[in-house]
């Protein structure tokens, strides 16, 4: 019965989860039209997927700082950030102008840091075994939430783009819904009190950070493929590039990392965190890479490369996170989560500034996801390091 209920919880999350993030990416998938109603350039446009990431990352320092997730009830957590996410991305149906749109934005970001951290905790409560697989689960749903807004777009070319916007914003009251039914695992973490000294015992715990760093170079390369395909896939496909509907494509090659979860969750209990990780990264850092020798074809190769990329991009990043539940202070579980998560974020704002300032410096698309690749090659190294530490025995049961 508890094993059936485990999978309920997950199962639940998992459709929440899927609901509320779809407003990460509602205005990139919207990106030539609202760019166009806005009067907004494509540096602009990166600074609205930045201000999400921005309002992300204060979002998860300040619930970190104060141990929201150590502190407060999960479920309250959930409800609040999913409505107010929701309300801040219908904030855009209205006249509020390039700085309103800007902030309301920030104000989504800072709302899902309070979904997504804490979602990830709640699944550790209901999963010891099988943690890998299971947030892979959730990481997978985050993944599907982002790629859904292209597919509303593929399937709705010729909609106004408050109908996107409209209908990523109401599905928030159904996962906030689903979230007030959630009921708490058997297997809680300490809760913990608030201290300030408890940031300098998460970035001294050198295994963490070793988890931590991995994660960093993850993000380098996953936002700004996510945030940027859509463009680099337009771009190829004006230069000649027979790819048809470019924000299908996206779509499939996003929600492909989905599988790439749960394969990299199912793989990295059995086979070790730490090596399903490095083999993830190595994977997609190379597709990072080879696109750039694809981009005028033939299609069927760049495709192909897009779907690699897009499931191996994503497919270690759950195992990060488990990696810090196994491995911290039991009563940090939800800080150290937060804080990994925002800092890794953090990073995400460079990168998605940074690739239309390479595009405008070489002169087109081509090879502008090149320099993904140091992200990737930077978490290897770190989670190999992990790997030989002496607390990795604690990692999936010693399957490091």
């Amino acid at each position: 019965m508890r094993a059936m209920r485990r999978w309920q919880a997950l199962a639940m999350t998992s459709l929440a989860v899927v609901l509320t993030l779809s407003t990460w990416f509602s205005v990139t998938a919207v990106a030539p039209e609202i760019s166009r109603a806005l009067s907004l350039s494509l540096a602009q446009m990166s600074w609205l997927t930045n201000a999400v990431q921005g309002g992300f990352v204060v979002g998860a320092l300040i619930a970190s700082f104060f141990a929201l997730m150590d502190v407060w009830p999960m479920k309250r957590l959930l409800v609040i950030g999913t409505l107010c996410a929701g309300l801040a991305n219908g904030i855009i149906l209205f006249d509020i102008g390039p700085t309103g749109v800007a902030f309301a934005r920030f104000a989504t970001g800072a709302s899902l840091a309070l979904v997504y951290p804490t979602a990830m905790k709640y699944i550790g409560t209901w999963f010891v075994t099988g943690r890998g697989l299971a947030m892979g689960v959730v990481v997978g749903a985050l993944t599907m939430g982002s790629a859904f807004p292209h597919l509303v777009r593929a399937i709705g070319v010729g909609f106004d783009w408050r109908f996107v916007i409209g209908a990523t914003s109401l599905i928030c009251l159904v996962a906030a819904a689903i979230f007030m039914a959630l009921k708490d695992g058997p297997n809680q973490f300490k809760s913990a009190k608030f201290e300030l000294g408890h940031l300098k015992r998460i970035v001294r715990n050198r295994a963490v950070m070793l988890a931590n760093f991995g994660y960093f170079g993850h993000m380098w390369e996953l936002y700004a493929l996510w945030g940027w395909l859509l463009a680099y896939i337009s771009a190829a496909q004006t230069a000649g590039l027979g790819v048809g509907n470019a924000s299908l494509l996206t779509f499939v090659a996003i929600a492909s990392g989905a599988l790439g979860c749960i394969s990299g969750g199912w793989m990295a209990d059995r086979v070790g965190r730490c090596l399903t990780s490095a083999l993830a990264m190595a994977v997609s850092g190379g597709c990072a890479v080879l696109i750039g020798f694809l981009y005028s074809g033939p299609v069927t190769l760049f495709v192909v490369v897009a779907l690699i990329w897009g499931f191996s991009t994503i497919a270690d990043s759950a195992q990060f996170s488990a990696a810090v539940t196994e491995i911290s202070d039991p009563t940090l579980i939800g800080a150290n989560l937060a804080f990994q998560m925002g800092i890794g974020f953090a990073i995400t704002i460079v990168a998605v500034w940074l690739i239309p300032q390479i595009v405008e410096f070489i002169g087109g698309w081509q090879w502008a996801f090149s320099v993904l690749a140091i992200g990737p090659a930077l978490g290897i190294w770190s989670m190999l390091a992990l790997r030989r530490h002496p607390d990795a025995i604690k990692i999936a049961n010693g399957r490091r």
